[in-house]
């Protein structure tokens, strides 16, 4: 359900919160503390008990890390929250850094003096995190130190309690393969990499892996869980009994042996006292795990989560209900845009309301099980702040001659979406239609790119800025991220960004998502969620090339493009892409609304 929410913290509070952990620090003899935006499974999105940084802070957005020292701190964020962040903290408490170009490591560097020891908790940090910022310090003469408990746990006296929500099955008719295959295939890896076992820390892994989903995290179908699979055997399961009902033991007992998480730290100890070789993902397991084994005489073997990667490329199962998900949610968008054309000149629509009523048109399909994210719904000056959301304190009407922001998502069994679109509310002005044309230019040489096996990400980003570039202008986020079917929206590893280092293979999902961003003016992103498609051979070409298959099924706002800028091949592509969306949706919908859909991607070239 969406929601709208208040600000987090009454005015005094953050204030007083900073002061009571300064006070635990100085009773623990720590100089600083570390609050990142995490939990013991490392997922974006967190159950409100794990909303350590928000409850410290009063920012909310799914990414940063905040330092308290004795007598400063600051909040690091990239790009997409640097806005948001500067508006929901207090300013005289934390100083806004953003990433990538402010680094903790140096930070900490200047404020603090030669000897002092910071504080984290081992179970919020990786194993790599971790080792980069102890040889960071370290040569500046600064230690880190474990906390066997989190200070801020013991400060927060109305945390709320742990998720109990029910875990259901997810079958092989809808994951495409049964978990003992992939259990199988894993424990293969293993072998092969003479592990004895490997501990799973990340929620999404644990419930593709086992063909579960659960309700523990806000829009995302996962449970909190963690998993030992050996390289043979039955893997062990550690997840709250509670959440298990006969349907899902009975889907379980052949595959995986089923105990409370807190068997775990027993079982990690009784592999180290064999001196068991664990395979642990240094990028993504707490750093408490590899502590844990190392202590107890296990030999850690380095190794990437075995079902990052089969994971992230989907079967043709997947595949299609991917697509079935996305014809079903390009119908409710349709639906919404048609209402917004019809409702926003009454002036009467607002952000909130406007949210409400897409969620609501989703719904209508009998099929939504959650939004994938809290949707970002953006009017006016709100669209530039990247993931802006609206409270109902900021909450503000769409007004004429501006641009509503929309970037929202659905989560259905067979598939998950996300899509952003830009619509003029009104007349837009010739800059807005210069800007916007600008972002869909960069949108189709992404969707019609050709590129070779072998292809990382960071290839393709340039594909989406050149545009922007040749017009001197940029956008401070990734092109575009990977999306689960029916898990996370935000999937690793694939990635498009000048960071993605990882290949795009077939089967991927990723979004395509450039943008443009005037401070206090509006925000342009334009959203479609694409699929790698298999290598074919190219007219004329001498090697096979992978592609885009463009999976999001909505119309661009004609009213915002200026056909001048588009060349011959983007105009086709734009036609093209309208005519397929017209073809599939237009018979799942009924008088006025059809008509707008024919209006709406009637040809442009």
């Amino acid at each position: 359900m969406f929601q709208s929410f208040e600000e987090v913290s009454s005015p005094g509070a953050v204030p007083e919160r900073v002061r009571a952990l300064r006070r635990a620090l100085k009773s623990r003899k720590l100089k600083g503390f570390l609050v990142p935006h995490s939990d013991e499974h490392q997922d974006e999105f967190l159950p409100p008990a794990a909303e350590r940084l928000r409850w410290l802070t009063g920012f909310t957005g799914s990414a940063g890390a905040a330092i308290v020292l004795e007598n400063a701190a600051a909040l690091f964020v990239d790009g997409r929250y640097t806005l948001q962040a500067r508006v929901q903290t207090d300013n005289s408490l934390f100083d806004v850094l953003q990433t990538p170009d402010a680094k903790a490591s140096k930070w900490l560097a200047g404020a603090l003096p030669k000897g002092g020891i910071i504080g984290y908790d081992p179970n919020l940090h990786t194993i790599k995190e971790i080792e980069r910022l102890t040889e960071s310090l370290g040569k500046v003469g600064i230690r880190l130190a474990p906390q066997a408990d989190n200070p801020i746990d013991l400060l927060w006296r109305d945390r709320p309690a742990p998720s109990s929500a029910p875990v259901v099955p997810h079958g092989p008719e809808l994951a495409g393969r049964s978990a003992a295959e992939k259990i199988g295939e894993v424990q293969e890896t293993l072998k092969g990499d003479k592990a004895d076992a490997v501990l799973l820390s990340l929620l999404d892994s644990i419930a593709w892996l086992f063909n579960i989903r659960g309700g523990d995290i806000g829009h995302s179908p996962l449970a909190l869980a963690f998993a030992l699979v050996p390289a043979r055997g039955k893997p062990a399961l550690f997840i709250d009994p509670a959440k298990l009902g006969d349907n899902v033991r009975g889907h379980l007992k052949e595959t995986a042996e089923l105990l409370p998480p807190d068997a775990l730290d027993a079982r990690l100890n009784a592999l180290g006292e064999k001196g068991a070789r664990v395979r642990l993902d240094a990028e993504t397991t707490p750093v408490r795990f590899k502590q844990i084994l190392e202590a107890a005489g296990a030999k850690i073997v380095a190794g990437d989560d075995p079902c990052i990667l089969p994971k992230a490329i989907k079967n043709a199962t997947e595949i299609e209900g991917a697509r079935a998900a996305h014809l079903r949610d390009g119908e409710a968008v349709v639906r919404f845009l048609a209402w917004l054309d019809e409702n926003s000149p009454s002036g009467r629509v607002d952000e909130i309301g406007a949210a409400m009523k897409l969620e609501e048109f989703r719904r209508e399909t009998g099929e939504l099980k959650d939004l994938s994210f809290d949707s970002i719904s953006a009017a006016g000056p709100h669209g530039a702040v990247v993931h802006y959301r609206p409270t109902t304190a900021s909450n503000i009407r769409l007004k004429p001659r501006s641009l509503y922001l929309i970037d929202s998502g659905g989560q259905y069994a067979d598939g998950t979406t996300d899509i952003t679109r830009t619509v003029a509310i009104g007349t837009p002005s010739a800059e807005m239609r210069r800007h916007y044309t600008l972002v869909l230019k960069g949108h189709i040489a992404v969707a019609s790119a050709r590129f070779p096996k072998g292809t990382r990400g960071q290839d393709v980003d340039p594909f989406a800025r050149r545009p922007l570039w040749q017009a001197g202008l940029d956008f401070d986020h990734g092109t575009g991220h990977g999306v689960g079917s029916y898990l996370s929206v935000h999937e690793p590893p694939q990635r498009i960004s000048r960071t993605g280092s990882v290949e795009l293979q077939p089967g991927m999902i990723l979004s395509n998502e450039p943008g443009l961003y005037r401070e206090g003016s509006y925000g342009i992103r334009l959203e479609n969620l694409v699929l790698v498609t298999p290598p074919a051979p190219v007219k004329g070409g001498t090697r096979e090339m992978l592609g885009f298959e463009t999976l999001t099924l909505v119309p661009f706002d004609r009213r915002l493009i200026e056909p001048a800028m588009l060349n011959r091949d983007e105009l086709a592509w734009l036609d093209a892409y309208h005519a397929q969306v017209r073809r599939k949706i237009e018979t799942l919908l009924k008088g006025s609304t059809r008509a707008w859909l024919r209006k709406a991607t009637a040809p442009i070239g």
